[in-house]
């Protein structure tokens, strides 16, 4: 078993993690916002290079270990989570950080991420989501809406979306937030409380792919319409938005959903992140009805899944054990 790591917190700055290689998304792409965004989330955490691991897998977001000064693994197709799940297994003190698009971590990846969110493996996972795949030149992907025109779908998908968040909430995850690329104040202190949570954490990001499905979440996204178009959930505090702050949620009558009602008329629906059922009803809140976006459900277990690996074999752990008579034990063979 590997000993603790006892490093201290580095005092670096956001350009400290960044690399010298040359970063390469289109001109205008929301990851170059999550880049940064990321980059800032580290040093404010104050975390060591030598103990930070990114893990992706294939797409556009999977470029990431290449831009950040940290350790990395660019993986093959939807296995960034086993990948990751692997490393943190190996070393629990390493602080593991998963990044993938939605095609990525939700079709072939989609067994991958559930069950390390379900396991609750402490990992920190990213998935962008644009809701097409970018780099294999614009199919649509699980989160692609009916109607979607690609190459793989040209007379427009028929597939309802998979929402990645209720997915996460099905399986039992304890940590699921939302956050915005261009969000520059809030997504580091989104992804800063991902850290902080021990045990799996989900963010989805969504992130503007202006190549092939530019504007896709505009009806929520755009400034001109931001403030009436999403409600920006903080633990404790009232669900309350709009551009006038005149605005709330409240629990529909059949007491299955959420309803939008003027600001004064009843008492405002209290943020709860601990609160599954809330947080179902949030991740499922979409355009005519605001968004949310923040911290849908923070609720960690006593422990993660690798550090009861770790306390199950450390318990049978012999130090005076027979390597030879323990791989003869039971049923052998002479061949």
């Amino acid at each position: 078993m590997n000993a603790p790591l006892t490093v201290e917190k580095a005092n670096l700055s956001p350009k400290d993690f960044a690399t010298d290689q040359e970063v390469r998304w289109c001109p205008g792409c929301g990851d170059y916002a999550i880049l940064k965004a990321v980059q800032k989330t580290l040093a404010d955490i104050g975390a060591q290079p030598a103990t930070t691991v990114f893990v992706s897998g294939i797409g556009c977001a999977a470029r990431f270990p290449y831009y950040v000064e940290t350790f990395g693994f660019h993986t093959i197709h939807g296995r960034a989570p086993a990948v990751a799940t692997g490393v943190k297994l190996a070393n629990p003190e390493l602080d593991v950080w998963v990044v993938g698009g939605d095609g990525d971590m939700l079709s072939i990846g989609g067994n991958h991420l559930m069950h390390a969110l379900r396991r609750n493996v402490d990992l920190n996972i990213l998935l962008f989501n644009n809701e097409i795949y970018g780099l294999t030149k614009g199919q649509y992907s699980p989160t692609s809406r009916v109607g979607t025109r690609s190459p793989s779908t040209p007379k427009g998908s028929i597939d309802r979306p998979l929402s990645a968040l209720n997915m996460a909430l099905g399986i039992g995850a304890r940590f699921v937030a939302r956050a915005i690329d261009t969000q520059q104040k809030a997504l580091p202190g989104i992804l800063e409380a991902a850290w902080r949570h021990k045990g799996a954490s989900l963010v989805e990001i969504i992130q503007n792919c202006i190549v092939y499905n530019d504007e896709a979440f505009a009806a929520f996204t755009e400034r001109s319409v931001e403030a009436d178009a999403q409600v920006h959930v903080v633990h404790g505090q009232p669900l309350i938005f709009g551009k006038e702050r005149d605005k709330r949620l409240k629990r529909s009558e059949n007491g299955y959903g959420l309803e939008v009602a003027p600001l004064g008329e009843g008492d405002p629906l209290i943020h709860d992140q601990t609160d599954r059922v809330l947080a179902g009803m949030l991740a499922a809140l979409e355009p005519p009805m605001p968004v949310a976006v923040g911290i849908l459900l923070d609720d960690p277990a006593e422990t993660s899944w690798e550090r009861a690996v770790r306390a199950q074999d450390a318990a049978e752990r012999r130090p005076d054990a027979d390597l030879g008579a323990v791989m003869r034990r039971g049923a052998t063979w002479t061949a």
